[in-house]
């Protein structure tokens, strides 16, 4: 009997009771108990994942939860995949939340709606993926939306800028939902069923077009909750304003399930589609991935630093996946289940080092009460287990050995680079260039967390609070350090991952990979084989770093020392203020993208009272907005503006005037049903 059922009605009642121990249970309570339950949520929800993974399917209807249409359960090791990870960062969040929300008292994460609303997102986020059916998907993907919005809320009497974040994710987020109602309506129409198993059976009898427009659809729906470029706008708004511990939620399992949906619409329900669907998906995340990676540089809020690269990460997952649709629509299976391979063992690598960086940003944020990076730096020395975790989760996303997030990126361009094996003109121009989008996103990512830890980290302190950083309290380290041996299994073993994968890529109708074995990493197609392992990668790593520390020491023993004042050509100290900022340091690579960032300053120089020609001060400001949301976004909202104040003028108070109005419109109305009659 599979223990899936019973995994899943375990998170469902453990979730369920830790929303009810949130509203009922007073502050000294509240947050352990909800932490524990939310916890034992999480862990019930990946041992459902896992079980999924191992080879075990289950499927149920329970027809008297939802009227009319029924709920309709299923899972399989694709939803294995996105529970397990789900269910893991749960864990390791609760367990660090719960020592975040005591340093807040009863407000913020600590009030009695964010900790009700919390095991309530952890259960939404684990269910999503077991929905088998238009009408349970929608359900479960409207109530993760707005429980996540309420949690983004939690600190709305703080700060205004919390209220403005809510209000873009909550548009973005609903217009997400209409895309999605629009698709699945198209689909199920013309399937003849709104369960995924008539879906699934009756693809085939849909019409192309209307295939095309319901994967356009979806697509734009499930991009949009990843993070992509260009429906990212709430993302840089929504997860810095948000608690930390929400943060590291939305940024991995969340995030994650925009992936999901794509996949299981796209690859499973649909069957696959033309190539033009997925070399857009691929420009989608190339897109995504440098233009999220660049904004992520210019930042110096630790923690839209870390939203933006999520936008990044998504970008590299995305190109994976229209990979994987791409060399399906061409006939190479193998290459296409190389592809989402690497795709999903990204999701799960991301997961990973991205949860430990919002907890780490986190941890910042509860000691200093500061995001910004020109106020902090010195807090190596004052927090040391928060700044050697936040460098162990940079060195997974700046995808360098031995990171976890090296291998797979690496997998990733192993799949294109042996993709130009595949024919075609689209194929020969579209590989090669999203090989060199990963390869500039990588260099710049480098570029962007060598600023976060250097400036934020290993700088000196540029503000009292920086300077009166203390350490986090046991509990939070200790869910860092669960995200923290996850990232370090990841890296050294993905090879424990590969029966899992295979089971997940077979699950859209690919056959399995086999890139993931044992220890290392391998991929084998015709006429082509690359191999590697990060056993070995680490050990030449460790020999060359001990080799280039040892041997300078081993020979300055022999020379004789001598202590002597540094020559400081008469400046004195250096202060704070001669270091390099976050803005100072991101402004050569901002003149390298001047023409995609678009940077905008402002000089004023104020002159003293008594002339005009003597300045008291001079201000000089330099900003890098988001482009795509200047250009994009704020021209629509201008003009919904302009219609908002231009409808006004129809509200004059006039009764009469109202009643012409409900006059012309009954007489519009019948003359439309007489026409169409």
């Amino acid at each position: 009997m599979s223990a899936i059922p019973a995994a899943l009605a375990t998170a469902t009642t453990l979730g369920g009771a830790g929303a009810l121990a949130g509203l009922g249970l007073p502050y000294r309570l509240r947050v352990p108990v909800v932490g524990l339950l939310t916890a034992g949520a999480g862990v019930a929800g990946a041992a459902a994942g896992v079980a999924a993974l191992g080879g075990s399917r289950w499927a149920t209807d329970l027809p008297g939860l939802l009227p009319l249409v029924g709920t309709h359960l299923a899972v399989d090791a694709l939803a294995g995949v996105f529970m397990a990870v789900a269910g893991a960062v749960v864990v390791a969040v609760a367990v660090y939340g719960v020592g975040y929300a005591a340093g807040h008292g009863p407000h913020g994460l600590g009030s009695r709606t964010a900790q009700a609303m919390l095991p309530l997102f952890a259960l939404t986020l684990v269910l999503v993926p077991a929905a088998a059916s238009v009408s349970t998907f929608l359900v479960l993907w409207e109530l993760m939306a707005l429980v996540s919005l309420l949690l983004v809320l939690a600190e709305h009497r703080e700060r205004a800028s919390v209220r403005q974040a809510g209000v873009w994710y909550a548009v973005m987020t609903h217009l997400g939902l209409v895309l999605l109602l629009a698709a699945f309506a198209l689909f199920a129409a013309g399937a003849g069923g709104e369960t995924f198993a008539a879906l699934r059976a009756g693809a085939h009898t849909v019409s192309p077009t209307v295939r095309g427009l319901v994967f356009v659809l979806a697509g734009l729906a499930f991009t949009s909750k990843a993070g992509a470029v260009p429906l990212h706008a709430w993302l840089p708004r929504a997860h810095p304003e948000a608690p930390s511990p929400v943060s590291a939620l939305m940024s991995t399992a969340m995030v994650n399930l925009g992936v999901y949906g794509l996949i299981r619409t796209g690859l499973d329900l649909l069957g696959g589609g033309p190539a033009w669907w997925w070399l857009g998906l691929i420009a989608i995340g190339g897109v995504s991935a440098v233009y999220g990676i660049l904004q992520a540089a210019m930042a110096s809020d630790l923690k839209r630093l870390l939203a933006y690269s999520t936008s990044e990460n998504m970008g590299l997952v995305f190109i994976g996946v229209g990979a994987c649709g791409l060399f399906t629509s061409y006939g190479d299976r193998p290459l296409a289940a190389l592809a989402l391979a690497a795709a999903l063992l990204h999701v799960v690598n991301h997961a990973a080092f991205k949860a430990l960086l919002f907890c780490a940003a986190g941890s910042v944020v509860r000691s200093t009460g500061l995001r910004d990076l020109d106020r902090l730096g010195g807090l190596r020395s004052r927090m040391p287990a928060t700044a050697g975790l936040f460098a162990l989760a940079a060195l997974g996303a700046v995808a360098l050995p031995p990171g976890n997030g090296f291998i797979s990126e690496w997998l990733l361009l192993q799949s294109l680079i042996h993709g130009l094996q595949v024919p075609g003109v689209a194929v020969a121009v579209v590989l090669p260039l999203s090989v060199a989008l990963i390869a500039l996103s990588a260099g710049i990512a480098a570029a962007a967390f060598v600023k976060a830890l250097g400036v934020g980290f290993f700088a000196r302190p540029r503000s009292p609070r920086a300077d009166g950083a203390r350490e986090a309290p046991p509990l939070m380290i200790a869910g860092m350090g669960l995200l923290a041996a996850a990232c370090v299994a990841l890296a050294l073993v993905p090879g424990m991952l590969g029966d899992a994968l295979d089971r997940a890529v077979s699950a859209v109708g690919l056959p399995g990979s086999g890139a993931l074995s044992g220890g290392g990493v391998r991929v084998r197609l015709s006429d082509i084989s690359a191999s590697l392992s990060p056993l070995w990668v680490v050990a030449a790593l460790t020999v060359a770093i001990m080799a280039a520390v040892g041997l300078p020491r081993l020979y300055g023993r022999r020379r004789r020392r001598m202590n002597a004042r540094l020559w400081d050509c008469g400046g004195g100290a250096p202060t704070p203020r001669m270091a390099y900022t976050a803005t100072s340091f991101a402004e050569p690579l901002q003149r390298v993208f001047d023409d995609v960032l678009a940077p905008e300053q402002d000089l004023n120089v104020t002159p003293v009272r008594e002339s005009a020609y003597l300045v008291e001060r001079v201000r000089f400001e330099r900003r890098v907005p988001d482009r795509i949301e200047h250009r994009l976004y704020e021209p629509v909202l201008r003009a919904l503006a302009g219609t908002g104040r231009s409808a006004r003028r129809l509200a004059s108070g006039s009764v009469h005037l109202y009643l012409g109005y409900g006059f012309v419109g009954l007489v519009v109305l019948l003359v439309a049903l007489a026409v169409g009659w």
